[in-house]
């Protein structure tokens, strides 16, 4: 056994009014109020974290941002500060989304920036890496992920990597209905604590859970679960669902 608590943390992306996500946590709370050896976040849009945030007050729910800005305050039309998020009780916050590389140009020295800020601020990163099925089929994954880890994480120490959260999330396997076996992902997880081992030491990397994330499912959690190196899941479109995401809280 690892010692490592399992984590689920289902990421809501664009869905979900205010009205809604108050909806859906009132049916959650319910349905995972025994699952007490799991750590659970959800991680509602910018509009409903306030709100989500109240209705999950005394319960085991942690609640997460999908993304910050590295600076305190300033000139920035859109975003959202660590303080603003702090003075709410917001714990976690998602860095580096596929989707935020993609669509946004974030790069891995603005994420830098960002998971330096969090945890200065108090707030856990939850730092998302993964490749293209095209860098995979060319055999580049590990190059891929290495670059990540090491650009993404430059700014820490080994003691900080421990208090934070790693998401290996293959671009291939997100919205796609395809998931990586849960071979694919622990061999491919085991790069990430070897890599993270050599970037900040065995006891560092053995401490920091790494979480998959592609396609997750009430139906493929379970056997996912039972890899050594996959401490959890971050949860895309089955979150939307609290009947779906408490059967994966609870690894289907």
């Amino acid at each position: 056994m690892s010692g490592r608590i399992p984590v689920i943390a289902g990421n809501w992306k664009m869905f979900k009014t205010n009205s809604e996500a108050g909806a859906y946590v009132a049916e959650l709370l319910p349905l995972v109020a025994d699952a007490d050896s799991v750590e659970i976040i959800i991680c509602p849009p910018f509009t409903s974290l306030a709100e989500v945030r109240r209705e999950t007050e005394g319960s085991r729910v942690r609640v997460a941002a999908q993304n910050v800005h590295f600076e305190p305050e300033g000139a920035f039309t859109g975003e959202i500060s660590l303080g603003m998020l702090r003075e709410i009780g917001i714990s976690d916050v998602i860095l580096g989304h596929s989707e935020r590389r993609q669509y946004f140009c974030e790069n891995d020295a603005d994420l830098a920036r960002k998971v330096s800020a969090a945890l200065g601020a108090g707030i856990r990163p939850i730092l998302c890496v993964g490749e293209s099925d095209q860098e995979r089929e060319s055999g580049r994954t590990g190059e891929k992920l290495g670059s990540q880890l090491r650009g993404g994480l430059a700014s820490i120490d080994g003691g900080q990597l421990a208090g934070m959260i790693v998401a290996y999330e293959p671009i291939w396997a997100i919205g796609t209905g395809k998931t990586a076996t849960p071979q694919i992902a622990q061999e491919t997880i085991s790069f990430i604590r070897g890599t993270l081992a050599q970037q900040f030491g065995a006891e560092a990397a053995a401490s920091v859970r790494i979480l998959y994330g592609g396609s997750v499912k009430p139906g493929n959690i379970s056997e996912l679960m039972t890899e050594p190196d996959i401490d959890g899941a971050l949860v895309g479109g089955a979150c939307l669902s609290a009947t779906d995401f408490a059967q994966i809280v609870k690894f289907g």
